[in-house]
């Protein structure tokens, strides 16, 4: 079982960009799914998550009303669309499967994690 993350880059602040994760099992479509990153220097924190159909989503507050979570299950994939995106923004995004079927902001209720994809935002 494995997370495929990708879609990330070097863009100027205000830009856009959109990340995918490729699940290499349908088991995921009866999962909750988040999005994390770390920054240089810092832990790992929460971005955003998505419960198993799509129907509830989370943002944490520095991405809430720029960030999209979505989820297409009958292709194992989900994404994070990032609009207006800041130089604070910079960091590796990783992927990850939750145990549960709910939206999740701690990263212990994930099990299964991507490699990460890296986006750099330069002022």
């Amino acid at each position: 079982v494995q997370l495929q993350a990708s879609g990330g880059g070097l863009v100027q602040a205000g830009a856009s960009l959109k990340l995918s994760c490729a699940a290499s099992s349908r088991m995921f479509s009866n999962n909750g799914m988040g999005w994390f990153r770390r920054a240089p220097g810092k832990e790992r924190e929460f971005v955003s998550g998505i419960s198993w159909n799509g129907g509830y989503t989370n943002y944490a507050d520095s991405v809430r009303g720029r960030f999209t979570i979505s989820r297409n299950n009958a292709q194992n994939t989900v994404y994070l669309q990032m609009d207006s995106l800041k130089p604070e923004d910079t960091a590796v995004y990783y992927c990850a499967a939750a145990r549960g079927a709910a939206v999740y902001s701690n990263r212990r209720e994930y099990n299964y994690w991507g490699q990460g994809t890296l986006v750099t935002v330069s002022s």
